[in-house]
């Protein structure tokens, strides 16, 4: 899902992104308890939203370094 028109002042930069590099990943929590997420550049094109449960599912995948094909994700 998509969503539009997030507060600006609930951004979190990733901690990977820094200040002289062209790409940054922002995440912010939304009212509804999703986690949103967007292009710091690009932030009029709106975040991805996902459910808590898919988030953190992602994110131990990335940080274990186990991201592939196989690891059941469903958009929530």
């Amino acid at each position: 899902m998509r969503r539009l028109n997030l507060p600006e002042q609930a951004w979190r930069k990733s901690s990977y992104s820094d200040d002289e590099g062209p790409a940054c990943v922002e995440a912010q929590p939304t009212p509804d308890a999703q986690v949103a997420i967007g292009d710091s550049k690009s932030r009029p094109r709106g975040a991805l939203v996902f459910g808590p449960l898919t988030w953190a599912t992602f994110v131990r995948a990335v940080t274990r370094d186990q991201l592939t094909t196989t690891v059941p994700f469903m958009v929530g």
